[in-house]
């Protein structure tokens, strides 16, 4: 049973009467009959000093009354029967507890200093790969119970860590080097977390896991400089894989605007030679129906039309008359005319 704290222990306390006794016996005389008083008066004292306890705000009492449990003590002063009669151990349900594995705090403060001798084995692992890796853990845990954490097993402690070390070597076993290392650590720890506390509630041992974190995960101290090499190779290649959907991102959508550009110059081209196409068709049907009415009329209304439009293009007239037999010049009397009123 785990002694987490309690008054004075049986054995210091009967040390202590000797020692008062004996102290009594040598400098009181017996014959006086003040012994028995001072014996009575040290008894008293002692019951009153075994018989006051106090329960932290933090902690839970748990008593027992001639090694079997009497109930529980909420923080604050209490009373119990003296003499080892009542025996209370204080378990700290209130906060929360930590386990260390491959390494070890030394001063816990700001600055908090470790140490790792002496526990290489327990943090050397073995990957599914069968790279080993140098792992670094905490489990924080709670008590939720503090009867069951007291009575179920012996060692409660001692089981957490045996548990929680042969999770974590399940889950690193699992996996290969590379996510050990790197991708997958948040997610290993989160299923060492839930595997652990499933076992643990089959002990029933009244404990909460908080957390599973992996303080520290490298490779062994022969193999770094090359798993370092590596890693920079890993972390370069993921550089270029990001530049490169950078560029995809920018350009992309650059080459999406402009196909959307020609896209739409191309439906805007095509309806108006469709327009253009049924404008004409339009009008030859209208000229189709004249001629039909009239065909000579139109036919003369066409060419000279035709003429009305062709001849201003023309640098220079010829009139084919056969009477003359010849080519008769057209003098090009409206460019003179315009010439003039300029």
């Amino acid at each position: 049973m785990q002694d987490w704290g309690s008054g004075p222990s049986n054995d210091d306390l009967e040390k202590k009467v000797i020692e008062i006794r004996d102290y009594i016996k040598n400098k009181f005389n017996p014959q006086k009959g003040l012994l028995p008083v001072l014996v009575v008066v040290v008894l008293i004292v002692i019951g009153a000093y075994t018989s006051m306890y106090e329960v932290d705000t933090e902690e839970t009492g748990v008593v027992l009354r001639f090694g079997k449990f009497s109930g529980f003590a909420d923080p604050g002063l209490h009373f119990k029967l003296p003499l080892g009669i009542d025996r209370v151990y204080l378990v700290p349900t209130g906060r929360v507890l930590k386990e260390e594995f491959g390494f070890r705090t030394v001063t816990p403060d700001v600055r908090s200093t470790f140490t790792k001798r002496g526990l290489e084995e327990e943090s050397l692992t073995l990957t599914g790969d069968l790279n080993v890796s140098d792992v670094e853990w905490i489990v924080q845990f709670q008590v939720a119970d503090p009867f069951k954490f007291m009575f179920r097993i012996k060692d409660p402690v001692g089981t957490i860590r045996d548990i929680s070390e042969a999770m974590v070597r399940k889950a690193i076993g699992n996996a290969n080097v590379t996510e050990v290392l790197t991708t997958e650590r948040a997610q290993l720890a989160g299923e060492i977390q839930r595997d652990l506390q499933s076992t643990l509630n089959q002990y029933d041992i009244g404990v909460r896991i908080v957390t599973v974190k992996f303080q520290d995960v490298t490779p062994p101290d022969p193999v770094k400089a090359a798993y370092n090499e590596v890693n920079e190779s890993e972390q370069q290649r993921e550089s270029l894989i990001f530049q490169a959907r950078e560029q995809f991102n920018r350009e992309v959508p650059r080459a999406r605007g402009e196909a959307k550009k020609v896209l739409q110059e191309a439906e805007g081209y095509a309806v108006e030679r469709v327009n253009k196409a049924r404008g004409e068709t339009n009008r030859f049907l209208a000229l189709l129906t004249e001629y039909r009415k009239a065909p000579s009329v139109t036919r003369s209304r066409i060419y000279l039309e035709t003429l009305e439009e062709v001849l201003p293009r023309l640098e220079e007239i010829y009139v084919m008359d056969d009477k003359t037999g010849g080519l008769l010049p057209l003098l090009p009397l409206r460019k003179s005319m315009e010439g003039g009123a300029k």
